[in-house]
């Protein structure tokens, strides 16, 4: 928390009688005067409330009270028994007395060590027999962390995650970034979300992984194998996706290498470039191939979950028939199942609408086909304009015999064999790097790292 001049402050903040009361301490016992300390208690709990909101944050901490609230190099002589009160009134709880009682169960130690840590607790103020506010220690603001923990649903369930059940805790961190200031503030949101039952913080191989309730769901199912595997295979796609992205990166430094390296006159170094390029080229390809596997794996997992979706809402729609038929004559029976058929007749229909409608589109494509290819024919038909015509007569060079036998001798033969794939086409390959006034053309790359 940072000093009274960056925060939101009452309006008789300027009024030095008014402060010099409330910076005054409490009384011994609040039996001498009730007034005089409600009114000093609602003044400082309210001004921590508001702070805390303002900052973001959802703990406070004695000493950073007494640092923030300084006016006129003075600090609050009653703002430990602020905190005593708000205790005990249930608006502010010990940090680890928060992170032990998450749950009902011994597990609970677990979850909030693997949450708040390192915390400096002690047996005093885990059995609560210590009142005594200890300038360091850390109080969690009860009606702050229920706010921070449904704005954090909020955003998890609006972001691209949210089909995704299983999140690592440094994706919820970087997801979570602009809701809690820090990691502290996000480990005490999900702490309030375990507590409610809408999240689970579990450790898988070393890595703290947070599993979400899904919607529609009264409560946070545990972690199963299948979550781990679909985990494990969503963290493998997002690696291969980061490898094959860094490799296309690679494979056009090798182009862009060579093209220098050409323009050098050194063509067996170029030469090199080129081949170092396809062999990235052939790392990222079958990379590319592993990840569409792992996408194709995870596809078939959705799909199974959808046609679960399915084959339970057919049982609770047998499980309603049957209730329905139950106890009732055989002509109300008769009329259900008429009410049935002109449902699926109805369906029918609708399939057929639809599937008509879709053939009427593939016939729309293929006319647009076949009106491309006919525009494609007619200018391949079209004479090409402002050319000289060709001639008729055999050309000769100008005072010289006819020299086309010696000339046509001269010439190499045709090739009619099979050109070399690794070095032809790579010399061919780099022959296109000729550099010209408007840079140099390659063909286009259907690879994810030819580019």
């Amino acid at each position: 928390m940072s000093n009274s001049a960056n925060m939101p402050l009452p309006p008789d903040w300027d009024d030095d009688e008014r402060m010099n009361f409330m910076f005054s301490d409490f009384k011994e016992n609040r039996d001498v005067d009730t007034t005089d300390w409600d009114s000093k208690t609602d003044f400082w709990t309210a001004l921590v409330l508001s702070s805390c909101r303002h900052q973001g944050s959802v703990c406070v901490r004695l000493q950073e009270l007494n640092h923030s609230f300084r006016r006129k190099e003075k600090s609050p002589l009653g703002l430990a028994k602020v905190l005593q009160s708000m205790s005990r009134c249930g608006k502010i709880q010990r940090e680890s007395e928060f992170a032990a009682n998450v749950d009902c169960g011994w597990v609970s130690w677990g979850v909030g060590l693997l949450l708040v840590k390192p915390l400096k607790w002690t047996f005093s103020t885990l059995l609560g027999s210590s009142s005594r506010v200890h300038p360091e220690e850390s109080f969690v603001v009860i009606e702050l962390v229920k706010e921070k923990a449904a704005e954090l649903l909020r955003v998890y369930r609006g972001s691209e995650f949210e089909s995704r059940s299983v999140l690592s805790f440094q994706e919820l961190c970087t997801l979570s970034s602009g809701v809690c200031a820090d990691e502290s503030t996000l480990c005490m949101a999900l702490l309030q979300l375990q507590r409610n039952k809408q999240v689970l913080v579990s450790l898988h191989e070393g890595e703290k992984i947070v599993k979400f309730c899904l919607p529609g769901q009264d409560r946070v199912s545990p972690v199963s194998d299948v979550d781990i595997g679909i985990y494990q295979l969503q963290h493998s796609e997002k690696l291969l996706g980061e490898r094959v992205e860094k490799l296309g990166l690679e494979a056009d430094k090798c182009r862009e290498e060579a093209k220098r390296l050409l323009s050098e006159g050194k063509k067996s170094q170029a030469l090199r470039c080129l081949r170092g390029r396809k062999r990235v080229e052939k790392r990222a390809d079958n990379l590319f191939a592993k990840m569409e596997t792992i996408r194709g794996i995870l596809d078939r997992i959705a799909q199974s979950q959808t046609d679960k979706m399915v084959i339970q809402a057919y049982q609770a729609g047998v499980s309603a028939l049957r209730v329905s038929l139950k106890d009732v004559t055989v002509e109300r029976a008769e009329n259900l199942v008429d009410q049935i058929q002109e449902l699926c007749d109805t369906q029918d229909e609708v399939n057929q609408t639809l599937s008509s409608g879709v053939t009427s589109a593939d016939e729309d494509m293929d006319e647009l086909e076949e009106e491309l290819k006919s525009l494609l024919d007619e200018s391949k038909s079209e004479p090409i304009a402002d050319l000289p015509d060709v001639p008729t007569n055999r050309l000769q060079p100008s005072g010289e015999s006819d020299l086309s036998g010696d000339l046509l001798s001269s010439l190499p033969d045709v090739p009619h064999g099979l050109l070399n794939i690794t070095t032809e086409q790579l010399e061919e390959e780099l022959n296109q790097l000729t550099l010209t006034d408007s840079g140099f053309q390659l063909q286009k790359m259907t690879s994810p790292a030819k580019r």
